[in-house]
């Protein structure tokens, strides 16, 4: 994928020695991009950034990732950088050297250039990244990427829900889906695909709920229009429904996973 290389080809010119390695994870390794999937990439480096090479991964990433790439529309880019030595051995919460996502793409315009800060996310991310087993640079995943705990990537999905919650207007397909893919997680120890997530909860939702989640999988998987018009209402008490499912299951025993983990 060309624009995956020229990705790549701008975390070696940034980094140089400094670079580790990179890692897909995401729809990447959880059953293959879908055509809304963004492409995501975790990139590992020997040591912390500088604000320059934030500023220049920015510079570079804007003009190759979304709609408004200098080369016309393409797949939206969230690439996360992290230092070594913050990952390996595992500690919670882990820090993030930087973040770049087509959400702040307006804050990057304003010449906002991303810190360094905590992220539980990362827990889930780099759990998919393991479990895909496929480097992009560098050695395979397992020889730079310590295994995160199972309660440590319990916590981390939980701590995201209120986020999502808050961003279901704006976001409503891939906050409905992700709220499913946490539902999944929680009840199984499994990290599925959003699709195959939705596919599980579907069978367990009651019906009333069920058309709003059939539409976020659909227009996921481009078989439908992402229109929410005149859904809304459904939308918002499907995420109240599964934001209380996941509430229901984190107060259980978090020391051990129910399931195998992680799957593709």
């Amino acid at each position: 994928m060309r624009q995956l290389d020229d990705v790549l080809h701008l975390v070696r010119r940034v980094f140089g020695d400094g670079l580790v390695g990179a890692y897909p994870h995401g729809s990447a390794v959880l059953g293959g991009l879908r055509p809304s999937s963004d492409l995501d990439v975790l990139v590992v480096v020997r040591r912390r950034t500088t604000e320059d090479e934030r500023r220049a991964l920015v510079d570079g990433l804007m003009r190759l990732s979304g709609a408004r790439a200098v080369g016309g529309a393409a797949r939206p880019v969230e690439l996360i950088v992290v230092a070594r030595d913050d990952v390996r051995p595992w500690r919670y919460p882990p820090r993030c050297e930087f973040l770049y996502g087509e959400w702040l793409r307006d804050d990057f315009q304003r010449g906002v250039v991303p810190e360094p800060a905590p992220m539980p996310d990362l827990a889930p991310l780099i759990t998919m990244a393991l479990g895909g087993g496929t480097a992009l640079l560098g050695p395979p995943p397992d020889e730079v990427l310590a295994p995160v705990p199972y309660e440590d990537l319990r916590r981390a999905i939980v701590a995201g829900v209120p986020d999502l919650m808050a961003e279901l207007e704006p976001d409503t397909r891939n906050v409905l889906l992700t709220l499913a893919r946490v539902w999944t997680t929680l009840a199984t120890g499994t990290i599925k695909s959003k699709d195959a997530a939705a596919g599980w909860a579907l069978g367990l939702l009651p019906p009333e709920h069920r058309p709003a989640l059939a539409l976020a999988r659909a227009a996921y998987r481009g078989e439908r229009p992402d229109d929410w018009r005149g859904i809304m209402p459904r939308a918002r008490a499907l995420a109240a429904h599964m934001a209380g499912e996941i509430g229901h299951l984190s107060t259980g025993d978090d020391s051990e996973p129910p399931g195998p983990m992680p799957s593709r």
